[in-house]
């Protein structure tokens, strides 16, 4: 069957097949995910799941997932993101839904210097797709015809996914496209990371796809302005399958890189209720304090 037909046109003869495809049991064994992405050793990546950042706008959600691409090319650590991609999955699918082709050149020379490859020359690893000028519908079905005839692809960053939908706030719409996305990670045994926008009032993803995104997502990374200093930004999870980890910040440097921070005066995060978080969150909180507790980290 083709993976790529929509799931409405089916018959009942190939729902059957799909039926009995689906049934679990004891007498077989199911492997577990491959983890390939990891920060402080607690996993927020896995083959056949899809993550997300959220933050608002300008805090530098794209800077921190450069650092998980370049992570991913060099199969090491960047940052505090540690990827381990098998073999046969090490190419890397970059989507810039918002971005001119200039900018997106920009963001994937970035990621290249980050993962210490030559910036001179295309890297068969890493494909990048500029998809501003294109409707959703058209964006959905690019992306897909990417995904499923990209040999030894892992991982696929969608920067934009608001942009694969016409309204944020369809219900529809968004059912539609978070569907795709675990269809795509499922099929192809891949990791979907996605980047979305919060909402200017409050710490929740914008619209609709925002709620699926935190609904079904395996991490939900928050990208955020230290209130202390503006130039650094830090990085929590919101929602997490596996355990939490400490929160990271970064800067962008004189070479417009972010550089790692580290903190001075670690407090006690609070436990906010985890309705509102995701998860119970341990550890030290950035954002807690006027004054930034973060200098540069010194290996």
């Amino acid at each position: 069957m083709d993976y790529i037909r929509e799931t409405k046109d089916i018959s009942a003869e190939e729902a059957i097949i799909l039926w009995q495809a689906s049934r679990l049991s004891l007498s077989k064994s199911y492997e577990k995910a491959p983890e390939i992405l990891k920060v402080h050793g607690s996993v927020i990546g896995t083959l056949g799941n899809f993550s997300a950042s959220i933050g608002k706008a300008k805090s530098k959600k794209t800077f921190n997932v450069s650092a998980i691409v370049a992570a991913a090319l060099k199969n090491g650590t960047v940052l505090r993101y540690v990827a381990e991609l098998p073999e046969d999955k090490r190419k890397v699918l970059y989507v810039d839904t918002e971005q001119s082709p200039y900018h997106c050149l920009k963001v994937m020379t970035r990621i290249l210097r980050m993962a210490g490859l030559p910036d001179d020359r295309d890297n068969e690893n890493l494909e990048f797709l500029a998809l501003r000028k294109y409707t959703p519908e058209q964006r959905i079905k690019i992306v897909e015809q990417a995904i499923y005839n990209t040999p030894d692809i892992g991982l696929v960053i969608i920067d934009g996914i608001r942009d694969m939908v016409y309204d944020i706030n369809s219900p529809s719409e968004s059912t539609r496209i978070i569907s795709k996305l675990m269809q795509w990670t499922d099929d192809r045994q891949i990791h979907i990371h996605t980047i979305l926008h919060q909402n200017k009032g409050d710490e929740n993803a914008r619209g609709h796809i925002g709620t699926e995104l935190n609904n079904k997502a395996e991490t939900v990374l928050l990208v955020e302005k230290d209130k202390g200093n503006g130039d650094i930004s830090h990085v929590s999870a919101i929602h997490i399958r596996a355990m939490d980890f400490e929160p990271f910040a970064f800067r962008i440097n004189d070479k417009a890189l972010p550089e790692l921070m580290e903190v001075t005066s670690p407090k006690p995060r609070s436990r906010e209720d985890p309705k509102k978080r995701g998860s119970t969150l341990t550890g030290i909180s950035p954002s807690s304090s006027t004054v930034s507790p973060w200098k540069p980290f010194s290996v």
